[in-house]
């Protein structure tokens, strides 16, 4: 279960971090979320996510990538850009357009027992305050980040089996 804490040192933010151990190579791992359209895979359907740029989307900093969701039954575009991208081991998507005041996420991928950690951080800010962030978003969020988690191992929890000749 992802954690939440307050970020003391911006105030009105606040810190999500999760990590999940794969039985997979970094590569293998890195070239999962390296497809953007991986995302709708890992977004909980509750939410009618969907990539809206063409595919293919071509990763890079500068990158801009724009998604519609239904948040409570409210329509959203969400725009974010891709400002770091350091493959295999990590990138940083931020928001552009969407719900948050601030939504900047941290993913890197570390080599470790023969598979992959992925870590998730996640510094974001929401309108309306921490009432907002107590009632809506937090519970939101860590139902969001189980989804992804169940789904990622879903996806990349088995070892890659060897070809059979």
């Amino acid at each position: 279960m992802p954690t939440i804490a307050r970020n003391e040192s911006r105030p009105g933010t606040y810190v999500l971090a999760d990590e999940l151990w794969l039985p997979r190579s970094v590569d293998e791992v890195f070239s999962f979320f390296a497809d953007a359209y991986r995302l709708e895979e890992i977004t909980p359907p509750w939410l009618h996510f969907h990539v809206q740029t063409p595919r293919p989307v071509p990763m890079f900093p500068g990158s801009l990538i724009d998604y519609r969701l239904r948040l409570h039954g409210i329509p959203i575009r969400w725009r974010t850009e891709i400002s770091e991208w350091e493959p295999p081991f990590r990138f940083v998507d931020r928001q552009l357009i969407g719900p948050y005041r601030l939504w900047e996420h941290l993913h890197t991928f570390e080599e470790k027992d023969g598979g992959t950690l992925v870590h998730d951080r996640v510094h974001y800010a929401v309108p309306g305050g921490s009432l907002v962030h107590w009632l809506f978003v937090q519970p939101d969020l860590r139902r969001i980040f189980a989804y992804r988690r169940q789904k990622m191992a879903e996806f990349l929890g088995q070892p890659e089996l060897p070809a059979i000749t």
